[in-house]
């Protein structure tokens, strides 16, 4: 997950800095700093996170490599042969 993607996911779901820590279990000084690029992530804080926005309906995309490229709503259905999705 990148900074970006928590950012737009909050957005979505119209969550504030302080609810995403809430609900991931950790500290808001946490999301805050890893949203401005000031902090690197361990790996438990990066995936409570992760689980947090995913439970609340978005999933993060990536491509082959492994790069983020954005999100989507979980009941989207992406068709990455085309760039179509319904």
């Amino acid at each position: 997950m990148t900074p970006e993607q928590s950012r737009a996911a909050r957005g979505w779901l119209n969550w504030s800095q302080k609810d995403l820590a809430e609900k991931a279990g950790i500290a808001k000084n946490t999301v805050y700093g890893f949203e401005r690029g000031q902090r690197t992530l361990t790996a438990n804080n990066l995936a409570s996170m992760r689980r947090a926005i995913e439970e609340a309906g978005i999933r993060l995309l990536f491509d082959e490599t492994g790069a983020a490229v954005g999100i989507a709503r979980r009941d989207v259905r992406i068709d990455s042969s085309n760039g179509a999705s319904d």
